[in-house]
């Protein structure tokens, strides 16, 4: 009786991560294609910084009743496991504005991430510690 061989296809599929999905919304500012891009652009380094993040809401608002050097206002909140990060700026310049906030993205990605390193080396360093009193 021979045996057809079994196919084991799903045990050697790499953990891929899904896309972070974009989610872009404009208050009284018109949307172009440059600004897009560069939100993109953005958005992209930040997937490649934590690529365990779902999605990411991006918000560019245009208030004229705030003084000159704050009208420019552009949030973040990105959704990833655990608490989402969120970030905002207001500036003169919509592209400043966009790349300030997403430079304190940035940083709020790597304080989580060295967060969970430091933790990770922490418990290590004590079962080690365990391990030597034990007398191994």
């Amino acid at each position: 009786m021979d045996r057809a061989p079994v196919s084991l296809d799903f045990a050697m599929m790499k953990l891929q991560s899904m896309p972070m999905k974009l989610i872009l919304s404009t208050h009284n500012v018109t949307l172009t294609k440059a600004i897009e891009d560069h939100i993109v652009s953005r958005i992209e380094h930040l997937d490649h910084l934590d690529r365990f993040a779902i999605d990411a809401r991006v918000i560019l608002e245009h208030d004229t009743t705030k003084p000159t050097d704050r009208q420019f206002k552009c949030s973040i909140r990105l959704a990833m496991p655990g608490p989402d990060l969120f970030a905002e700026d207001a500036e003169p310049d919509l592209y400043a504005a966009m790349d300030l906030v997403v430079k304190k993205i940035e940083q709020q990605i790597r304080k989580r991430h060295n967060k969970y390193k430091a933790r990770k080396h922490s418990e290590a360093s004590n079962s080690k510690r365990r391990r030597q009193e034990a007398g191994i």
